[in-house]
């Protein structure tokens, strides 16, 4: 007998049509796997044929050669078991022949139950995009599938359940759409929260309203990661797709919630100086998305900057540049997005008091000079936006006066970015700090006197070629915040200001 049953593979963030053909004869019982399985899909033998058992489902004396499609392919994971075993089913005469426009994705447990996989969004796509009309798979993977539109989603709890539907004896109901709520949208932190530091709020503003990288620098207890965890609440509401985008991502990385199976909240990723560049950029021999991807469309926040291993901040560099990530493997090349805002915070030193007027530094200026010198010049080149936090006055922390909220500043970055999709409609740019070098002055045109401040600038402070694009890019997100068409020489005195810091800290 022969059979074919549709599934979908995914390697990384890459989903591909599978098609799990089965030649079966009377003979001696035996299954055999082929089309390039790895050892978690050839353990699927075991699995399937205990939970068949358990299911009271007997397969009989039969011998069959399972194909997994395309054979070139190599096949990972467990979401294959269902489709396996669908395949058995169909030879062994349980299930009708007919089961065009159905895929089946899921792991089966030894006693029949479907278990969740990861990257089930991914795999939803990719069969709506080839002609599934049908999808089933575990029911906790049911409402992440839902998302996807033109298809219809069936959670299933158990092989028997799946056997009683498509034999028309006990049809399930189908998983009713997804629905994005207000809710969704909704988080308790607010900048009205952050007494003083005014001067690092405008810099967030215009980091923002262009999503452009920052970093902050300052003494300890400056609110610093308080800042940072806040800048989600003033950029713009996800779209569908950049929410499809960054779900999928989360879903093959497997720390997707069950409770809300789409990601609408940009994200935030709070990453410790103790990554590793695997953890950092993602990894492994099946690889992983790392913390760089994870906060894709969202914030990537790498507290004590300085701690950092620097050759885990020197693999920032192609992925801060190019948005997106590649990773090389034997068994194929993965490609992950990583389209971020960086924010980085760091203490001006050891103890943290370089430069204060308050209290003493403790530390030599060799060890200054050293924790300094952890950050390379072409990283300090690819953030934007530099800012002095401050200690906060006594005044500010007792006063009773709540801050600018976040809905207010979020109203006038709002209406920055609505200039910046007019201005970038029918290409891929979504955001300032993605100008390419091609459209940089076409788009950063200045009046005379800007163009005069920037070059006098330029000279003096000996700018790198970067910077100077970069210093462009935020002068026209301060433009932008203004309404301006043309770039003026305030809103290029305000992006060089923004890279004082070097001079200060580094010397240059």
């Amino acid at each position: 007998m022969f059979a074919k049953i549709s599934s979908i593979g995914l390697f990384g963030l890459n989903a591909f049509p599978v098609t799990a053909e089965i030649s079966a004869s009377q003979g001696v019982p035996n299954i055999d796997i082929v089309g390039l399985a790895d050892q978690s899909v050839q353990e699927s033998r075991m699995r399937i044929k205990a939970a068949t058992d358990n299911s009271g489902l007997k397969l009989g004396n039969v011998k069959c050669v399972i194909n997994l499609s395309p054979a070139g392919m190599k096949k990972t994971g467990s979401f294959y078991d269902l489709a396996i075993m669908t395949a058995l089913l169909t030879a062994a005469g349980y299930l009708p022949k007919e089961l065009d426009g159905k895929a089946f994705i899921g792991e089966v447990s030894l006693g029949g139950e479907l278990c969740p996989v990861n990257g089930v969004l991914a795999m939803a796509v990719e069969a709506a995009q080839n002609g599934i009309s049908e999808l089933y798979l575990p029911y906790e993977n049911a409402a992440e599938a839902s998302v996807v539109k033109n298809i219809r989603v069936y959670g299933v709890h158990t092989v028997k359940e799946l056997v009683g539907h498509l034999t028309g004896k006990a049809l399930i109901r189908p998983t009713d759409p997804y629905e994005i709520t207000e809710e969704s949208y909704q988080t308790v932190l607010d900048f009205a929260d952050v007494k003083g530091q005014e001067a690092v709020k405008s810099a967030i503003e215009v980091a923002a309203a262009g999503f452009h990288n920052m970093l902050m620098i300052g003494p300890p207890g400056t609110g610093k990661s308080m800042i940072a965890k806040r800048i989600p609440t003033v950029l713009p509401r996800m779209t569908f797709e950049e929410s499809i985008e960054t779900t999928k991502i989360h879903s093959v990385a497997g720390i997707l919630s069950p409770k809300t199976p789409l990601v609408t909240r940009r994200p935030f990723r709070d990453v410790s100086h103790t990554a590793s560049s695997v953890g950092l950029i993602g990894g492994g021999s099946v690889p992983k998305p790392g913390e760089i991807s994870l906060a894709h469309n969202g914030v990537l926040f790498l507290d004590e900057f300085p701690e950092f291993d620097r050759r885990v901040l020197e693999t920032l560099r192609q992925p801060l540049e190019n948005r997106s990530i590649s990773i090389a493997r034997a068994a194929g090349t993965v490609t992950y997005p990583c389209n971020i805002m960086l924010i980085a915070a760091m203490n001006p030193c050891p103890c943290g008091n370089y430069g204060s007027q308050i209290k003493k530094c403790t530390c030599t200026q060799q060890q200054v000079a050293r924790y300094l010198g952890k950050i390379s010049q072409p990283i300090l080149d690819r953030i934007d936006i530099q800012a002095e936090v401050a200690t906060v006055r006594y005044e500010d922390l007792a006063g009773t006066v709540k801050s600018e909220c976040s809905a207010a500043m979020a109203e006038r970055i709002a209406k920055a970015r609505e200039i910046q999709s007019r201005r970038f409609k029918g290409t891929s740019i979504t955001s300032n700090s993605c100008i390419t070098p091609d459209m940089l002055h076409e788009v950063c045109v200045l009046d005379d006197k800007a163009g005069d401040y920037l070059k006098l600038a330029f000279e003096k402070t000996g700018l790198s070629a970067r910077a100077y694009d970069r210093v462009l890019k935020v002068a026209r997100t301060c433009a932008d915040l203004d309404g301006a068409e043309l770039i003026g020489k305030p809103h290029i005195a305000r992006a060089v200001s923004y890279r004082s810091l070097d001079r200060k800290y580094w010397g240059n």
